[in-house]
């Protein structure tokens, strides 16, 4: 008689299953050990010398903060800040989206008439980071984003209308919509996807009823201007990125 142990295929299966979610498990820690970076910040600041002039958003504003500080130097004056590293535009896991950002500053206080904001950029970048299950970025055998990946985006579009259609309803006169640039590094092939996204960003600002200008900061922001992890601003970025802000933001004081 064979003494050859005898597995079963269910056996085997169950096998292949834990080697399947133990493998997911090391893929997600370090899709999270460089999404570290986007999920610390800085809290809400309800109180400000214009509290009528707010902003809400992810990690290009609120990981170093930087960017809040520019325009506050320039301006002279402080504003209600309510971006979170980490948050989508609508939904998502690591932080309270940009649409319930907007809600919880009406909450506060619903006098707000200009709104600085970005949104979308991590409802397309965190399930790329994680395993790119919509095709986003970039490769040798597939040079552009799939249909998956624009059908995203496009749901993104979905969402900032929404929004900016709600700012308007409450009566925000003036959203200045802040675009993406081009990432580097290891999230230098998302480039496309940015390219696509901001088409859609200047879509919605285009297509609501607020008065909405769209910022697009491709053309200013190089590798130099980001920092090591290839997608956040360094000071010098921040700074750009408040200069190209300033002439909108500024008649509005």
């Amino acid at each position: 008689m064979s003494m050859t142990p005898h597995y079963s295929t269910k056996s085997a299966m169950a096998g292949s299953a834990r080697v399947l979610t133990w493998l997911k498990g090391v893929l997600l820690l370090g899709a999270l050990a460089v999404l570290g970076g986007c999920t610390s910040g800085n809290s809400y600041v309800t109180q400000a010398d214009r509290n009528e002039i707010i902003t809400v958003g992810d990690s290009i504003f609120d990981l170093s903060g930087e960017l809040q500080q520019f325009l506050e130097q320039k301006a002279g004056q402080t504003f209600r800040d309510y971006t979170l590293s980490g948050a989508e535009l609508a939904g998502g896991l690591f932080a309270t989206p940009i649409n319930q950002q907007y809600v919880d500053a009406r909450e506060d206080d619903p006098n707000i008439e200009t709104v600085v904001m970005d949104g979308g950029g991590n409802d397309i970048l965190i399930p790329a980071i994680v395993f790119d299950p919509y095709g986003c970025r970039t490769h040798w055998w597939r040079w552009n984003i799939s249909s998956a990946c624009k059908n995203l985006i496009n749901d993104v579009y979905v969402d900032g209308v929404d929004l900016l259609n709600e700012m308007a309803q409450d009566g925000v006169q003036n959203v200045i919509y802040l675009g993406y640039y081009h990432t580097k590094g290891l999230q230098a092939n998302l480039a496309k996807a940015v390219d696509y996204g901001d088409s859609r960003l200047a879509d919605a600002c285009a297509n609501t009823w607020a008065q909405c200008t769209f910022v697009d900061p491709r053309p200013v922001i190089n590798k130099g201007d980001i920092i090591i992890d290839g997608i956040h601003p360094a000071t010098s970025g921040s700074a750009k990125l408040a200069d190209l802000i300033w002439p909108y933001l500024q008649p509005l004081l």
